[in-house]
């Protein structure tokens, strides 16, 4: 009975070969430093944008609140952190698989033959603790296959923070986005509001004789188009709002929504990007790719471990009795150790074929990782391209929406004193209903932008 505890422990201090092959990260397939040019903007010094909160970084309170929603409700995200427990769950699973299971077992029996002087009668009773079929791993595929289970998990767990950065940033982008449209909205509105007026005022004028007809068919012109803006921004807003409320998974407070885009600050005005092109080895995404390559490393060792002799091991030790009262003395003890080898011979190719199937998956894994690796340099390198331009656009169109603004100012002045032609104030009037819808998607683009980079440089989460 002491020897087969001892045998147990042999065995599993014997299982500690590893066939994995030695794992290096692979060199990243992106340039050191980021593009440079006038179209983009140096990168920021600074910590990490990862160590960055959501909470910082977003400096809206209805905002913060309304992504806080989002992070509480959102079914997406719900299904993600569930599939990081499953992860960890079968993790655990294949973990137990590392050590024997101990059985505690019972069994009564009663058998009789014959009849009268030849009956006999047969009373068995039994009780004890036992291993069964316990692969005592001699060359590591448990080990293994382990392995490759945890970074299953841990990539899942990466998968998941990369939900969560991208619906914060799937919220801000939408948050934002209902702003705008409210903004192309009223200034329709006020559009509309200001032809109309316009165009009585010329249908007078036409009664009058002052005025052409020309000129009363153009002010109408312009009210129509103001008008069909207003419908299709109207709907526009409750489009927004409906996307809004399916990120947060349940209605948003009234009071939470914004009026406008202009002069409110949604975001940091500037984002740590860090020197070095090295923060994309910090995204979730590549992450996640470089666990999944770490879990495809390992399933070679264990396919490579198929090829070598399976040690299994099963031992019971009790006591076995054909009366209850004698079941626990010192005479009816049992013992039994069963140890079996299984040595594989011929396969018909299964070992190999499972073997150059890890194989692949591994060449496989470490393309996708290369090739996340680009995708986060691209996606980082248009941000910051944007970035590196965006407010001499901005500062261009403010200027030009003030040019705007003049010029009808005087064109209906003019006008009014009978010193220029209608169609020169229409003119006026509908560059300055262009140059002020520009102004809005120009600062949507600035705000989104922003939104972007915290995302694509694996924005922080805590």
């Amino acid at each position: 009975m002491r020897s087969a505890p001892s045998l147990l422990v042999l065995a599993l201090l014997t299982g500690c070969i590893s066939l994995d092959p030695d794992y290096q990260r692979p060199s990243a397939p992106v340039s050191a430093a980021w593009p440079k040019g006038s179209a983009y903007a140096p990168p920021a010094a600074g910590a990490p944008v990862a160590e960055t909160g959501w909470q910082d970084f977003f400096v809206d309170a209805d905002l913060r609140a309304v992504i806080g929603q989002a992070l509480d409700n959102n079914r997406d995200l719900r299904v993600a952190v569930q599939n990081v427990l499953a992860a960890r769950a079968k993790y655990q699973v294949q973990d137990a698989a590392r050590l024997p299971t101990v059985d505690a077992t019972g069994s009564a029996g009663y058998s009789r033959t014959g009849a009268g002087g030849t009956r006999r009668e047969t009373k068995s009773l039994s009780a004890g603790i036992g291993v069964s079929a316990f692969d005592a791993d001699l060359f590591g595929r448990v080990a293994s296959l382990t392995r490759a289970e945890l970074e299953t998990y841990l990539a899942q767990e990466e998968t998941t923070r990369a939900t969560r950065i991208s619906l914060i940033s799937e919220v801000a982008t939408a948050y934002i986005t209902y702003a705008a449209d409210k903004s192309l909205l009223r200034i329709a509105q006020t559009t509309m509001e200001s032809a109309q007026r316009s165009a009585e005022v010329t249908r007078k004028r036409l009664t009058s004789g002052v005025a052409t007809r020309l000129d009363a068919a153009e002010a109408d012109t312009v009210y129509q188009t103001a008008r069909a803006n207003v419908a299709s921004y109207t709907t526009q807003v409750a489009q927004d709002l409906n996307a809004l409320e399916i990120l947060t998974g349940a209605p948003v407070d009234p009071a939470r929504l914004p009026d406008g885009i202009e002069g409110r600050a949604f975001t940091l005005a500037a984002l740590p990007a860090g020197m070095s092109t090295e923060v994309l080895l910090n995204r979730p995404d590549v992450l996640s790719a470089e666990h999944s390559l770490k879990a495809a490393n390992a399933n070679i060792g264990a396919a490579r471990a198929a090829f070598f002799p399976t040690v299994s091991l099963t031992t019971a030790a009790g006591f076995a009795s054909s009366a209850f009262g004698n079941l626990f003395q010192a005479r009816s003890q049992s013992l039994s150790f069963t140890p079996s080898v299984s040595v594989p011979i011929f396969d018909n190719g299964a070992n190999q074929a499972n073997l150059d199937y890890a194989k692949a998956t591994q060449q496989a894994a470490v393309a996708t990782y290369e090739k996340t690796i680009q995708t986060a340099f691209r996606e980082v390198a248009d941000a910051l391209a944007r970035r590196g331009t965006i407010a001499e656009q901005l500062d261009a169109q403010q200027a030009t929406v003030r040019s705007a603004q003049t010029s009808y100012d005087l064109s209906q002045a003019r006008y009014a004193q009978g010193a220029d032609s209608y169609l020169n104030a229409l003119d006026a009037q509908r560059t300055l209903y262009s140059a002020q819808q520009t102004l809005v998607s120009v600062r949507l683009t600035d705000a989104s932008n922003l939104v972007t980079l915290y995302q694509v440089l694996g924005g922080g989460i805590k």
